[in-house]
């Protein structure tokens, strides 16, 4: 690595003329070759593309579940630091999708939708030398997520889903919490609870404060008086999902018979990642329990970047039109991780949707994920929740505006975005001045 400028000298340059040598090498000459001729570029096991059924019957009520983040920094040091969250829910029925015009939709239409049928939340943590009074970082940001999950705009809702899931309270049995670590004696011993149904606490060995958000795990990212960008990626990943069931968790408490009609539409993978994935066995056995009380969930999540993403790009050259494929473990590991075919499963503590590979049309190819129910390492097509009705649901939400589009992402990401300009810049003004004024 080369020295870096100072405040007197410049940096160190790095030689011109250093690759000549390796250039010599044959090896390295037709690696360059291969790198520049992408009709070389393939997979090792031929992906098993299937038809895509064509006898559902379309789902009436479509949901559509987005979020957005902004870390705003100062300039100057010690450059402080806050993170803004928002997240969105859109729903949209027959007649609003109807009205659409898919290729150049009128703003006015569009406005008159969102302003009807859109709930959004929006919050922000203090990362890095933001000083919250008589609190530090650490406490300031728990508070904050419990708070902003209670947001008293949107009726405290996330919140009740929060316990609807984490106390599996569907199934009327009073399941306790499971054990988690204590924020303030925890030091990795899960050793904290709460009695069911509570939000709030006290911890039986050392008296601390709970929060139903610490088991989570949030406090496990964070130093005392610090916290990484993470923070707030990880809490708008957890709200999303949140949104997603707070409208599944209505039906199935008031209308169990208009659920089985709805289609919910998650930007991004039916994932949960590191300690916060304690939520996806839950949410497993909750889709589990309403398919096999005949009530079944239809939810899709699509990945719009990503290895998944870019595989798609390789394959999907050559997919047959309305077809789809269902990689397993192995090609997974194989032939998108690129790493061994042992280990654990993939998606096993993580993913509540299976991963499908979709080729509608010359225009429309995607990556969907679609719950199975209990994880599957190798899942079919018939083991993927009312895939019947939902891939008769996806041609009419689909978008011209952009390849592989959905319209309820779309709409939702419009309700939620938080644009690098000029949002970001809005927010920055308004941080800056906000710290400036505080004691």
């Amino acid at each position: 690595m080369p020295y870096q400028a100072g405040h007197r000298l410049p940096p160190e340059r790095a030689s011109r003329l250093g690759h000549l040598d390796v250039l010599k090498s044959r090896l390295v000459k037709k690696l360059c070759e291969s790198f520049e001729d992408p009709d070389q570029v393939g997979v090792s096991a031929n992906p098993v593309w299937e038809k895509i059924p064509s006898n559902g019957e379309p789902l009436t009520l479509v949901f559509g579940i987005d979020g957005s983040l902004q870390i705003i920094e100062s300039e100057t040091p010690p450059h402080k630091a806050l993170g803004f969250v928002k997240t969105a829910l859109l729903r949209l029925d027959q007649a609003a999708l109807s009205s659409i015009d898919k290729d150049s939709p009128h703003p006015f239409a569009l406005r008159d939708i969102l302003a009807d049928s859109a709930l959004y939340h929006a919050t922000v943590f203090p990362l890095r030398h933001v000083v919250v009074p008589d609190m530090s970082t650490y406490d300031a940001i728990r508070q904050a997520i419990f708070e902003s999950v209670k947001d008293a705009s949107l009726r405290g809702e996330p919140m009740e889903t929060l316990k609807w899931i984490a106390y599996e309270k569907w199934d009327g049995r009073n399941k306790g919490l499971p054990p988690f670590e204590c924020p303030h004696c925890g030091h990795g011993r899960s050793n904290a609870t709460l009695p069911y149904d509570t939000e709030e606490g006290n911890c039986a060995e050392c008296g601390g404060h709970l929060f139903l958000t610490d088991m989570l795990g949030f406090h496990q990212e964070m130093a005392v008086e610090s916290a990484p960008d993470s923070i707030a990626s990880s809490y708008m990943a957890i709200h999303e999902t949140l949104l997603l069931f707070t409208g599944i968790r209505y039906f199935w408490e008031h209308n169990k018979a208009a659920l089985s009609q709805c289609l919910f539409v998650k930007d991004g993978p039916l994932s949960i990642r590191a300690q916060y994935s304690k939520l996806v066995a839950p949410i497993r056995r909750f889709l589990s329990h309403a398919k096999d009380t005949n009530c079944p969930v239809h939810i899709i999540g699509q990945e719009k970047s990503g290895t998944f993403f870019d595989h798609l790009q390789l394959i999907g050259r050559g997919a047959p039109l309305e077809h789809l494929f269902v990689p397993g473990d192995l090609y997974i590991k194989e032939e998108i991780q690129h790493r061994p075919s042992t280990g654990a499963v993939y998606g096993k503590d993580t993913n509540y949707g299976a991963k499908v590979f979709v080729k509608l049309n010359q225009y429309h190819q995607m990556v969907l994920n679609i719950p199975t129910g209990a994880h599957k390492a190798n899942p079919n097509s018939s083991e993927l929740i009312g895939v019947k009705r939902i891939f008769a649901t996806i041609p009419k939400i689909l978008s011209n505006r952009y390849e592989g589009a959905l319209l309820p992402i779309e709409l939702a990401n419009g309700v939620a975005s938080l644009s690098t300009y000029p949002s970001a810049h809005i927010l920055k003004i308004f941080a800056e001045s906000t710290i400036r004024r505080a004691p």
